[in-house]
């Protein structure tokens, strides 16, 4: 086959990959999935759809069979396995021509793709299920490149369809995905016999080859010729988007701002459900949204129907000056909300315009994308994943009007068109089938202390429960090592000395960043020193009220600063400890630090209640196993206060609490847990997570 080159996607079939994969079709057919999938440029997460023909052996009859492999419903074709894919009888599936009934007919046929089922362990077939069972292709990909796409969204697409392709590919006009655009599909390849693919019509592109490397080949090749074509058509304008408008703001003051500003945008994105949060700046990006022709644009909205599903129609685009004081959170507020009330009631005006008799009801009416000309885009949705995705479907929309604007003119979907697809009642119901969200999902956590221990153990479980996650720790090659143990898309690490209040700020810079704001604050960091009076010494001393006080301090008034700014309430909790209720020997400086915190915890309860931000403690005791607090001279000192060994304290601390337990960090992390995924109407207290200590009891 030898190495191919693109200059403008990524070729990467590797030959000695396939050669393992044998004759295995559809083996070959995921490979080939997967490396078009990790292209962007090429279709964006869970877009497109790839699929394969097969010869089987029919388990009833025993005769030879076709049967066509394809991505299942919901699924994306950069990770697709064997148990995302469907398995179809070819045959029944071409069959089903002889019930169709028409374009009213489509919601019925989804159902009976379910009769040609030939995989009993198939994933849900798509819509896009006919599409592919309707062409005779052993191989075929249909796939939303950026190129594409523009050259489908042009208005004059089958035009230059034909100019830069000649008779070799076919064109039909946008028509909603179902039966019948893959009756259009076969009709187009009988009246056009030896085309290699198809462009559909504001929607994307279709090609094919008699082995999963020919179609793949086949693929790029297309790909390749629309991207040189609209390469040459933007040389020959000579500027793109009517060029430069507004000039950006140098990359730290970006930053900067978007961290200022995206409390404040999740705030009023959140009126309905509370959202997380994703910003970009990257150079296509800004290149868009300081553009001339931005006003022009944006209002026009997303042309494929896989971008303004994830996007909504079109973005909110702010008019506040690049280097408006975002510090004033009060005043910026002011100016925000205008613009985000006009865009509910254009949403709802919308809705109420194109809505039919069994439309489901007007879903969340806010933004999902947010452009700040000078700074950077916006996004928000439920969860990182999604609004990360958004993100990106709405750079492959600039990328599809930076190209048909320079073909000709940008052209998008009529609003009905747009409103049939987003409210579709087959979209209504995969919305439905999505699992149940977890206790803290919607919500970012940061956690001091989080390198190891039982910061580590806190922040794991707050993502098991949905949450967002920002690990902070002194020592980065910690952070490092934890923050590898979770999934993309779930948590971030900032290095932080909550000793110093520049880098708390710089902490929940990278939090508002990363996810928009701040739910959860808890304050885990700490040390612990263990002498009598005597050998306390004043450096001993000042360091654990910095660490566990002034730290605390530090760390829960900036992250109520935050929470004013969302207006969402929040949680603050302190990882204190039973030595701040119980007196002990050789304890004075960090007793004392322990005390503190947790009646500063009560004062601020007191204080902060009104803004529904809940501020409450979790006491450990004897957490040895895990602790980074009792490798060294703290556990010496405590065996040495008990006249024990070191090794023998985890049995004395088991032994002392009235269940005989030993605790560990998890279980320091359930009591965190229980106040902010459980017991959401209580602040101000203190949950003791030592097996009973009597000794320790608050009442």
């Amino acid at each position: 086959m030898g190495t191919k080159t693109f200059k403008h996607v990524d070729y990467l079939w590797d030959e000695k990959k396939a050669l393992e994969l044998g004759d295995d079709q559809v083996a070959l057919f995921l490979y080939r999935s997967n490396i078009l999938g990790s292209d962007l440029r090429i279709t964006n997460y869970g877009g497109g759809n790839t699929s394969c023909k097969t010869i089987e052996k029919d388990p009833l009859t025993n005769e030879e069979v076709e049967v066509m492999w394809i991505k299942g419903s919901g699924g994306d074709i950069g990770t697709l396995t064997r148990s995302g894919i469907a398995g179809l009888y070819t045959e029944r599936l071409r069959d089903l021509k002889k019930v169709y009934k028409g374009l009213h007919d489509e919601d019925r046929m989804v159902g009976l793709f379910n009769h040609c089922i030939y995989d009993l362990d198939s994933r849900a077939p798509s819509i896009d299920t006919p599409l592919h069972g309707l062409l005779p292709f052993k191989h075929i990909d249909h796939l939303h490149p950026d190129a594409l796409i523009a050259v489908a969204a042009a208005k004059d697409s089958e035009k230059v369809t034909k100019e830069i392709w000649g008779d070799t590919m076919g064109w039909v006009p946008w028509q909603r995905p179902g039966f019948d655009l893959g009756l259009q599909l076969e009709k187009c390849l009988n009246e056009n016999p030896g085309i290699r693919g198809i462009v559909l019509g504001s929607h994307g592109l279709f090609t094919w080859g008699d082995t999963s490397y020919e179609c793949y080949i086949n693929s790029l090749e297309v790909i390749e010729m629309a991207s040189n074509y609209i390469e040459k058509k933007i040389k020959e304008k000579g500027s793109v988007f009517g060029g430069e408008k507004v000039k950006s703001l140098p990359a730290e003051e970006r930053k900067e701002k978007a961290a200022q500003m995206m409390p404040l945008l999740r705030g009023l994105c959140s009126s309905e459900k509370r959202m997380i949060g994703h910003f970009t700046d990257a150079d296509v990006v800004m290149q868009y949204i300081n553009s001339n022709d931005l006003e022009k644009l944006a209002p026009m909205g997303t042309s494929c129907p896989d971008h303004f599903l994830r996007t909504k129609i079109q973005p909110l685009v702010l008019t506040l000056d690049p280097k408006e004081d975002a510090s004033n959170a009060a005043e910026v507020l002011k100016k925000l909300e205008p613009a985000f009330e006009q865009y509910r009631k254009e949403y709802a005006a919308y809705y109420e315009n194109c809505k039919h008799d069994n439309s489901p009801a007007m879903r969340d009416p806010n933004p999902v994308i947010i452009i700040y000309p000078g700074v950077g885009m916006f996004s928000f949705a439920k969860n990182k994943q999604t609004t990360r995705v958004a993100s990106e479907f709405y750079i492959n929309a600039i990328n599809v009007m930076r190209g048909a604007e320079a073909i000709s003119a940008y052209t998008s979907l009529p609003r009905q068109e747009a409103f049939d697809i987003e409210y579709w009642l087959l979209e209504e119901a995969k919305l439905q089938r999505m699992p149940k969200e977890q206790p803290l999902s919607r919500k970012v956590a940061l956690v001091t202390g989080a390198g190891g221990g039982i910061g580590k153990a806190i922040a794991d479980k707050l993502a098991e429960q949905g949450a967002n996650v920002v690990l902070t720790d002194i020592a980065e090659d910690r952070l490092k090592e934890a923050i590898s143990t979770y999934k993309r898309d779930i948590a971030a690490y900032a290095v932080c000395d909550v000793t110093n209040s520049d880098s708390i700020e710089e902490a929940y810079k990278t939090t508002c960043l990363e996810f928009g704001g701040v739910d959860m604050v808890i304050h885990s960091a700490g040390l612990a020193i263990s002498k009598p009076l005597e050998e306390t010494t004043s450096a001993d001393w000042d360091l654990l009220q910095n660490v566990l006080v002034k730290g605390q301090f530090e760390l829960f008034k900036q992250g109520v600063e935050i929470m004013e700014k969302q207006d969402l309430g929040g949680d603050i909790i302190s990882i204190a400890s039973k030595n701040g209720l119980v007196s002990g020997p050789n304890n004075v400086g960090y007793g004392t630090a322990k005390a503190a915190q947790q009646h500063m915890v009560r004062l601020l309860a007191a204080e902060l209640g009104p803004k529904d931000i809940r501020v409450n403690t979790v006491n450990p005791d004897g957490v040895i196993v895990g602790s980074k607090i009792w490798e060294g001279e703290w556990a010496e000192g405590r065996a040495k206060a008990y006249g024990i060994s070191v090794e023998d304290l985890p049995a004395h601390y088991a032994k002392r609490n009235l269940l005989n337990k030993i605790i560990y960090p998890e279980d320091i992390a359930n009591g965190v847990f229980a106040f902010v995924g459980l017991l959401d109407k209580s602040t101000g207290n203190i949950i003791n997570v030592d097996g009973g200590m009597a000794n320790a009891f608050v009442r």
